[in-house]
């Protein structure tokens, strides 16, 4: 029965922090690939009511979203591999599941070795159930 409380250890809740802002990452990094692929949609819409009014842009100036957006993505992707070194160096073992706790029971997250391949060097994966 003790065993299946581990997940309940004090001392694992600076893995469970990092574990919840790697979700967080991965969840705004999804919303802006999403905003990033429905951007020449928005940009029709505003095309088509600008068409509506005689309305020039000022000189020099040109349309910065998708530059940010794409920004965006970038610094997204860069803290996501940030934050998952950092939880797999937290990690007391590799290759087996270890239990956390993400606010709504027990989960499982780990870091599993991924062998070298077509140029890539060898790594460990890091998978998080939820």
């Amino acid at each position: 029965m003790a065993s299946n409380l581990d997940y309940l250890d004090p001392a694992l809740l600076p893995l469970q922090d990092k574990v919840n802002a790697y979700l967080e990452s991965e969840k705004a990094l999804q919303r802006a690939i999403a905003a990033l692929k429905s951007a020449p949609l928005h940009q029709q819409e505003k095309d088509a009511a600008a068409a509506e009014f005689v309305q020039r842009p000022p000189t020099g100036s040109y349309d910065q979203e998708a530059d940010e957006l794409q920004q965006k993505i970038e610094n997204l992707h860069t803290e996501q591999s940030q934050l998952e070194q950092e939880i797999i160096a937290m990690l007391p073992t590799r290759d087996e599941w270890l239990k956390v706790n993400l606010g709504y029971g027990p989960s499982r997250v780990g870091a599993w070795h991924v062998p070298a391949a077509q140029g890539q060097s060898e790594r460990y994966e890091l998978r998080i159930v939820h």
